[in-house]
Order: C-alpha cells, then sequence, then structure tokens
C-alpha cells in the first residue's frame, strides 16, 4: 500500500472517477459525498492525503480544512478549485492546504500532485516513528533529557500543540528547561523554516522592552536615533518566545494583548500598523494567577496566553531521569572540553540524584562540567561535585548556576536586594568558588590551573586579583610555575 486517501466532492461522478484512479496507483482510498462526511471519517481514522473540492453544499473544502487541521495536524489537504476561486485557494494555502489545483484538472497533473505530497508524508511519518523510537530509547527528544512519567507528559504535549498554532504557556522553575520546550515547539512546527525569537521581559526596563518587541522610529525618544526593526517583525512567520512574562509591564501587557487580538501593532513613536503572523509561545516561574488578584497581571491576557499549559517539572519531581541526564552532560562536557571520557562514582552519582539542584537541570550541568575540567582522574567523586560544606550537609547541592545561595530577604520571603545586586553577588560567588577549586585540584599552580580551566595563565592570574583570591589564603605556597 502506498497510502490513505480521503476523496472529497459532492459530485458524485467525480468521487467515482477520482476514486478508480488513484485505487489504480496503488493508494487506499475511501470517499466521502460531503464536509460532514468526511469530517466523521477523518475522526474515525488516519488519512495521509485528502483531496477535496473547495465549494461544497453545506461544509466548505475551507472549513473542512480547519477541522481537520484541528483533528490530524500532520494530514496533507490538497484543494480542487473552480474557475474564479483562485482567490480563496490562496487563503487555503496559508490556513495549511498543502497545494490546490484548478478545475477542469489534468489527470496526470492531479496524480503527480498526489504522489510528490504522499511521499513526503510518508517520509514525515517515517522521520517521526524513527524519532520516537530513539526517544524511547536513550531519552532524548529534542534536548531535553527524560523516561520519568512526568517528562513524558511533557514530550506528548509538545507533540500535539507543535502542528498548531495555539498560543503556550510554558511554566515551570528557573532552570527546568522551559526555552527548550519553547523551541522544541517551533522546530517541530510548520513554522521551522521561519524565525525563532526569544525575549527575556525582565532583562529590560518598560520603554526598552516595548522597543524591543515593537520596534520604534528615529526620535521616538531620547536615544532612538535611527529606526530600529522590533522582535515581532524579526519573528513574522515564525515563533516569538517570551520568556518571564510575569515581569512585563501591565501597559506593556495591554499592547501585547491587542496585537494576540488584532495581529497587528504599530512602532513606538509611529502610527503606521504594522500586520504580523507570529506564534506566540509565553514563560514563567511566577504565580499568574496570584499576581491577576493583586492586578499586577491581566485577566484577559492570561487567558489569552494559556491556550494550552506546559508545565516543565523541577529536576526533584524525577530523580529517577538523573543518571540519564548526568551522562549526557559529562558526554557533552569532554567533548566540549576534550578531556578524556569520565564518569561518575556511585556514591557521586548517588549523590547527585539526591541532591536538590534548586538550579535545576541548569546547575546540575554546570556541576558536571566543572567536575570534568577540574576532576584529577578518569572517575568524578562527591569531592569534584560539591563544596566541603555541601558534602557535610544532609542534602548536598550544587552551588554551580543554581539557587543554593539565596539573595538576602525576611522570614516572609521578600527580598532585601535587587535582582541585579543578587544576580552580581551570585556570579561573584559562583566565579570565586570555581577559581578556588582549580587552584586547590592543581595544588596551586597556577599555570595547570590555567590550562585547565581553558584560560591564559595571565587571564587567570588577573581573574584572581579581581575576585580577591591569594595562594596563602588557600594554604597553598607559590610556585614558580611560569613555564
Amino acid at each position: 500500500m502506498k497510502g490513505r486517501l480521503l476523496v472529497v466532492d459532492d459530485e458524485r461522478g467525480i468521487v467515482i472517477a477520482l476514486k478508480g484512479l488513484f485505487t489504480k496507483e496503488g493508494y487506499e482510498v475511501e470517499t466521502a459525498e460531503s464536509g460532514e462526511e468526511a469530517l466523521e471519517k477523518v475522526k474515525a481514522g488516519l488519512f495521509h492525503v485528502i483531496i477535496t473540492d473547495l465549494s461544497m453544499k453545506g461544509m466548505s473544502g475551507l472549513d473542512l480544512l480547519g477541522k481537520v487541521r484541528e483533528i490530524d495536524p500532520a494530514c496533507a489537504v490538497l484543494m480542487i478549485t473552480a474557475y474564479g476561486t483562485q482567490r480563496i485557494a490562496v487563503e487555503a494555502m496559508k490556513a495549511g492546504a498543502e497545494d490546490y489545483l484548478p478545475k477542469p484538472f489534468d489527470n496526470d497533473e492531479l496524480r503527480m500532485k498526489v504522489r510528490k505530497v504522499m511521499e513526503t508524508q510518508l517520509l514525515k511519518r517515517a522521520h517521526s516513528q524513527l524519532l520516537e523510537q530513539v526517544r524511547l530509547e536513550t531519552g532524548v527528544f529534542e534536548k531535553m533529557i527524560g523516561k520519568s512519567r512526568a517528562m513524558m507528559r511533557v514530550f506528548e504535549t509538545i507533540d500535539k500543540v507543535a502542528p498548531t498554532d495555539v498560543t503556550v504557556l510554558i511554566r515551570g522553575e528557573s532552570g527546568t528547561g522551559k526555552e527548550l520546550v519553547a523551541r522544541a515547539i517551533h522546530f517541530r512546527s510548520p513554522r521551522a523554516r521561519k524565525p525563532f525569537i526569544a525575549v527575556n521581559c525582565a532583562a529590560f526596563s518598560r520603554e526598552l522592552v516595548e522597543s524591543e518587541l515593537f520596534g520604534h522610529e528615529k526620535g521616538a525618544f531620547t536615544g532612538a536615533v535611527a529606526r530600529r526593526e522590533g522582535k515581532f517583525e524579526a519573528a513574522d512567520g515564525g515563533t516569538l518566545f517570551l520568556d518571564e512574562i510575569g515581569d512585563m509591564a501591565l501597559e506593556t501587557q495591554a499592547k501585547l494583548l491587542r496585537v494576540l487580538q488584532e495581529k497587528q501593532f504599530e512602532r513606538i513613536g509611529g502610527n503606521q500598523p504594522f500586520n504580523v503572523d507570529v506564534r506566540i509561545i509565553a514563560a514563567t516561574n511566577q504565580d499568574l494567577e496570584a499576581m491577576i488578584a493583586q492586578g499586577k497581571f491581566r485577566e484577559d491576557l492570561y487567558y489569552r496566553l494559556k491556550v494550552v499549559e506546559i508545565r516543565v517539572p523541577a529536576v526533584r519531581e524525577r530523580r529517577e531521569d538523573v543518571p540519564l541526564m548526568v551522562q549526557h552532560f559529562i558526554a557533552e562536557a569532554c567533548q566540549r572540553f576534550s578531556t578524556p571520557e569520565k564518569q561518575l562514582s556511585a556514591e557521586a552519582m548517588r549523590a547527585c540524584v539526591e541532591a536538590p539542584w534548586k538550579g535545576n537541570a541548569r546547575s546540575l550541568k554546570a556541576a558536571i562540567e566543572q567536575a570534568v575540567i577540574l576532576s584529577p582522574g578518569v572517575e568524578i567523586t562527591p569531592a569534584d561535585l560539591f563544596t566541603s560544606s555541601e558534602l557535610e550537609s544532609d542534602h548536598p547541592a550544587s552551588a554551580v548556576g543554581g539557587t543554593n545561595h539565596a539573595p538576602a530577604g525576611n522570614e516572609s520571603g521578600e527580598l532585601a536586594t535587587t535582582f541585579r545586586e543578587a544576580k552580581e553577588k551570585f556570579v561573584g560567588d559562583w566565579e570565586r568558588d570555581f577559581f578556588i577549586r582549580a587552584l586547590r585540584a592543581t595544588g596551586g599552580n597556577i599555570s595547570r590551573a590555567a590550562e585547565r580551566t581553558g584560560m591564559y595563565r595571565q587571564s587567570f592570574q588577573q581573574k584572581m586579583r579581581e575576585l580577591g583570591i591569594a595562594l596563602s589564603d588557600l594554604g597553598l605556597a607559590p610556585k614558580n610555575d611560569a613555564n
């Protein structure tokens, strides 16, 4: 069998003729004489290609196309159009039709189009089956890793929503891989060949985030010395990923809602409307429902974004995935740093599985990379992964890339520092710890420590001065190691 085909037309003669034509070609052919009948058959079984007339009594071919896209987005639809309906056929192409052919059509041309589309469909489905088999065997889905039930639910949801154009809200703690989920949706969608543009809403002030999103005209505000294209324009035809959506100002939320509703926006300082075709995927680690109650997030925007919600579990909620993640991160790090293959000792693996990993996959990956660089032998031990104070605690957790060192705050959780201050402090603590470990691992030999961390000796020494690290403070004797 070459594939399953559904022929839809309200003219019985055409249905019979096309069934005979494509049965001879080796396809399994079913027919329907109305859009409603076709829809029931699509619900009941799988078809690779549907040939449908555009103009039919009752449900039109265009309406049928929309329903088919909801039920089976992978199914290809070829549209047969009457004379003078080419404009509508173009609309059908924009709505997801694979191709169209005007009446009266040539049988050979139709046969060629169907053969080409069918071959593509069968290849796509075979490829998807192969990817699914690889995922089940290796636990790798796109760039995400996991075989746990929680991650399987995430992967299944991605597969379901990717072929559609629905807006998706991704929720999860920092470091769980929300952007990886967004990228997986994009690259498994019909928009895969178009841009994927990511914007961190927390990284800009209200004025700057609006300029980032919508662009601005020359002179729109102080510093706007030239016209600038925004991310919506850059992402046209593709996907715009709005990370940390909970940090977006209310005024900007209102403008975003308008774009979602009208598919149109204006640059800052301009009055010319721009039409845009962009799929929105948003992400947050905040409690948006609580923010709505506090008047900090628009309820109408919330429901616009949350057509489908995907929750990415924390590492502590899927500990069975940790050994897979560790093996993957070690292989990546060894290749990246050109080091011999390494592995975790049984004790180190047990500690990894039990650790809370407050920074989630991001902190686990950073800890593994650090251990690959600094571990003296082939086997990575707990001492290579965790600080002495962490090893003494009941639940060691890597400080690398995570959030173990929480910013100062009161008992109610109110932060006593700004995000920038907390970030600077954390980065400084991490850098200092990284350089101290490198020096201890090489017995204070600065040249060797620099080489193992991929730095020039002078740069390493400069960083030591910036971080206030002295060998004497570490109980290490200075060495004449310039050579």
